[in-house]
C-alpha cells in the first residue's frame, strides 16, 4: 500500500510517514499545499493524510481540486481540536474522515487502515483467502495459522494483493503501489517477490494470468 503524508510540521510529518512505513506502507511526503497537490494529481495512492492548515495552497484547496479532478482516492485530513467548522468544510470538500490534533498516533494509524480496507471493498480488519489471513492491525502474516516472516517489500506485495483479492493486478500496478516515488523500480523484481511469496506461504493463491499480470484466489 502506498500513503501520501502533506503535513507542514516537519517533526509530525516525520513522525506519520514514520508509522505509516512501519505499518507495511511504502510512503510519499510533502510539506506545502502546492507540492501535496501536485504528487497526489500524478501518483497513484492507496490514502492520504492531509493537513488542512498548509503554505502555498491550504488543505481544502487542495482536497477540491483533487476530487476536480477525479482523484478518488481516500483522504484523512488533520484539522484543529476546536474548530468544528474545518471538518465540515473538510468532509464538503470530499474528505473521508478526520482526526482532530493533538492525537494519537494509532489513532490516525487505524483510521488509515480502516479507509483503505474500505475502498477495496472490506469491513473486517482481518482479511481471508483460503488458509492465508492477513491481521491488518497487527501486520501480520498467517497460513493455516503459522505466523510467515517476510520482507517489507514482500509484505506490502502480499498485502495489496489480499485487498484487491480476485482481481487482475498488473505488474505496473503492483510497481506504482509498493514503491515510494524515489525508489528505484524495476518491473522484474516483482517476479522475484512473487516466486519468494510463493514458497514462503506454501500455498496456490497467486495466480499468474499471462500477459496480465497477477490474481489472488483460493486454492480449490
Amino acid at each position: 500500500m502506498r500513503a501520501l503524508v502533506v503535513e507542514d510540521d516537519p517533526d509530525l510529518n516525520d513522525q506519520i510517514a514514520s508509522a505509516l512505513a512501519d505499518a507495511g506502507f511504502a510512503v510519499d511526503r510533502a510539506e506545502d499545499g502546492e507540492e501535496g497537490h501536485f504528487l497526489g494529481d500524478t501518483e497513484p495512492y492507496d490514502v492520504v493524510v492531509l493537513d488542512i492548515g498548509l503554505p502555498k495552497m491550504d488543505g481544502i484547496r487542495v482536497l477540491e481540486a483533487w476530487r476536480a479532478e477525479g482523484r478518488k482516492m481516500p483522504v484523512l485530513i488533520l484539522t484543529a481540536r476546536d474548530k468544528w467548522s474545518e471538518k465540515v468544510t473538510g468532509f464538503d470538500a470530499g474528505a473521508d474522515d478526520y482526526v482532530a490534533k493533538p492525537f494519537h498516533m494509532e489513532e490516525v494509524l487505524a483510521r488509515v487502515r480502516a479507509l483503505v480496507r474500505r475502498a477495496a471493498g472490506h469491513a473486517s480488519a482481518e482479511l481471508v483467502c483460503g488458509p492465508v489471513r492477513l491481521d491488518t492491525r497487527a501486520s501480520r502474516l498467517t497460513v493455516e495459522g503459522n505466523a510467515i516472516k517476510l520482507t517489507a517489500l514482500e509484505f506490502r506485495l502480499i498485502a495489496y494483493l489480499m485487498h484487491h483479492e480476485g482481481k487482475v493486478v498488473s505488474r505496473t500496478e503492483l510497481i506504482e503501489h509498493l514503491y515510494d516515488q524515489d525508489f528505484d523500480r524495476d518491473s522484474n523484481t516483482i517476479e522475484v517477490f512473487v516466486g519468494r511469496l510463493r514458497k514462503k506461504l506454501g500455498v496456490d493463491v497467486i495466480q499468474t494470468v499471462r500477459g496480465l499480470g497477477y490474481c489472488l484466489q483460493a486454492p480449490e
